[in-house]
């Protein structure tokens, strides 16, 4: 049964938690969905790069891919970076790549941005931190 591939996006830093976080998150979508195959990448200081974890999928039997970045909002990483990593030309969101001779619909996702999931988890946290006076 073909499947979408998902590539999940860090940042990357010199610090092993962010890598770990990006793993972690990256297991956790794989674990509630069935209709993904996650990878994860880093815009830099980790490996794999996105260009790495793009060819993992070579393997993998697959429809297309959606990148998936793990970043709060838009900036130069999500606007321009990213998109050059993945070969799309700036604002577009929708092209393709080439896997063992096939042509595979990409798709680029928006960062997390504004969501009142997001809003949940704040709170939560507050809660938690304020729990230790």
């Amino acid at each position: 049964m073909s499947k979408s591939g998902m590539l999940l996006v860090g940042h990357g830093s010199k610090l092993p938690y962010n890598k770990d976080l990006v793993l972690s998150v990256g297991d956790l979508i794989a674990e509630k969905s069935d209709d993904y195959i996650v990878r994860c990448a880093f815009m830099n200081m980790n490996t794999p790069s996105i260009k790495e974890a793009l060819e993992s999928f070579s393997n993998e039997d697959i429809v297309n891919i959606v990148v998936v970045p793990l970043f709060l909002a838009k900036g130069v990483h999500i606007l321009k970076d990213i998109p050059e990593l993945i070969n799309l030309p700036e604002g577009q969101t929708k092209g393709t790549l080439q896997l063992n001779g096939k042509t595979i619909p990409l798709v680029y996702a928006d960062p997390i941005g504004s969501d009142p999931l997001l809003a949940d988890l704040m709170l939560k946290n507050a809660k938690v931190a304020l729990s230790a006076l």
